[in-house]
């Protein structure tokens, strides 16, 4: 298997929360999301991405579900949904960007997936940048 760098910034208060199966998970979801930017580029809509990104998952072996309703309870009523673009292997969320530059609002959606599902990590891919690894925030809880 070949070997890819990557940049990820953490979420403040999360260092070190991981362990080494997440790891090699996430990384091998950046890796599919690499080659996906590599041959797509900076441009497209988010939808094309994911489309993408789904071929490489699955080329990899690696099992997801494509927008997933969440319920969002209060006070024990449903008072709407969220659908995460993706659940990787049940252990990551994934959301698909292709915006100028990430904004708080952007970690705050994929942390309160995270947290409604109870999955431990999140990774949040910006497509529309000129190398993939400058676009990746990977987030715990």
């Amino acid at each position: 298997m070949r070997t890819r760098a990557y940049d990820t910034q953490r979420h403040r208060g999360t260092e070190g929360q991981n362990d080494g199966e997440g790891n090699a998970l996430t990384y091998r979801i950046i890796g599919c999301g690499m080659e996906v930017h590599r041959l797509l580029g900076p441009g497209l809509s988010e939808s094309n991405y994911e489309e993408a990104l789904c071929i490489e998952l699955t080329a990899a072996g690696l099992s997801y579900v494509r927008q997933m309703s969440v319920p969002v309870l209060y006070k024990g009523q449903q008072i709407g949904e969220h659908r995460p673009d993706l659940v990787v292997e049940n252990g990551v969320v994934v959301e698909i960007k292709s915006v100028e530059r990430f904004i708080g609002v952007h970690r705050a959606q994929v942390l309160t997936y995270m947290r409604l599902l109870r999955v431990p990590l999140g990774l949040l891919l910006n497509f529309n940048s000129e190398v993939l690894r400058t676009g990746i925030q990977r987030l715990s809880i």
